[in-house]
């Protein structure tokens, strides 16, 4: 198992965004924006996820678990926090969170469901959030530009969810989950996030005003597509959670390390590991 580290992250969340925050550019500003916009309950739904699978193991299984599901809630929950002050400035620009009530319909759908669906969702949810976190410390251009802060807020994020991506899925097997499953839910997943994604995103940049500039959508055609774009990098590691094989610690967390490393004076550590395990 994975002693995940609590951090505190030391940046001023009350001075305002300016709209344009990702170095005034408007579709990746308004593309982080939607994905904020959904952490705050999805954030609250891999704690929840998290917290029943482990309260459904078998006694000897829990306590094999238990230290790296607590690490896991911890980090989300100061995620949650930090989201929430940060979608603060958003609706105080104006802009609508519609993700979250399409977060909460499905959250209802999932009552009484057993806890290997949740943790199923919560698995290939944080693929997604691993994945792309990979992408964020990879590649300068998501943020070029942003300030010093926010970029810090970002890659922070963006590390922890590399940190922890094994946490969930370890859990969906030790309750008998299967790769049928595993692959099912993970279409809906994608299915869901990506055109959340997609429709936040537009509605954002409509509330913007940016919506019908030609600039709007030349960015975002490099941002997604270009060298060095998020769909042509991502769509690989996408397909590898359908091998019969995956495990997330298949995936490179070197940066992810060295980024928490460089920055430990402003993601301050609250519960300084023993050690650290092998993934």
């Amino acid at each position: 198992m994975t002693d995940l580290v609590i951090r505190r992250l030391l940046i001023d969340m009350e001075t305002p965004l300016t709209r344009h925050w990702n170095g005034g550019d408007a579709f990746r500003t308004a593309f982080f924006n939607a994905l904020s916009m959904s952490f705050p309950l999805g954030e609250q739904f891999f704690i929840d996820s998290v917290k029943l699978g482990l309260q459904t193991l078998s006694p000897e299984l829990r306590e094999r678990h238990e230290a790296e599901a607590k690490g896991f809630i911890g980090q989300e929950a100061t995620h949650r926090r930090i989201h929430q002050l940060f979608n603060q400035h958003l609706q105080h620009q104006g802009l609508v969170n519609h993700w979250e009530g399409r977060i909460q319909h499905r959250l209802k759908r999932l009552e009484g469901m057993e806890p290997r669906v949740w943790l199923g969702l919560t698995a290939a949810t944080e693929h997604f959030t691993a994945i792309m976190a990979e992408h964020l410390l990879s590649f300068e251009a998501p943020l070029a530009g942003t300030e010093e802060r926010l970029q810090l807020l970002w890659r922070w994020h963006a590390s922890e969810e590399s940190e922890h991506r094994c946490t969930a899925f370890d859990l969906y097997y030790a309750l008998g989950g299967d790769v049928r499953w595993r692959r099912r839910l993970f279409y809906i997943v994608t299915w869901h996030f990506t055109t959340d994604l997609l429709r936040q995103t537009v509605n954002n940049l409509w509330h913007d005003r940016s919506l019908w500039r030609l600039s709007t959508w030349s960015s975002g055609a490099r941002f997604l597509f270009g060298q060095g774009g998020l769909v042509r990098e991502l769509f690989g590691p996408w397909r590898r959670y359908l091998h019969t094989d995956f495990h997330p610690s298949q995936q490179d967390d070197e940066l992810a390390h060295e980024w928490l490393a460089q920055h430990a004076d402003r993601a301050v550590p609250v519960n300084p590991p023993q050690h650290r395990a092998a993934a």
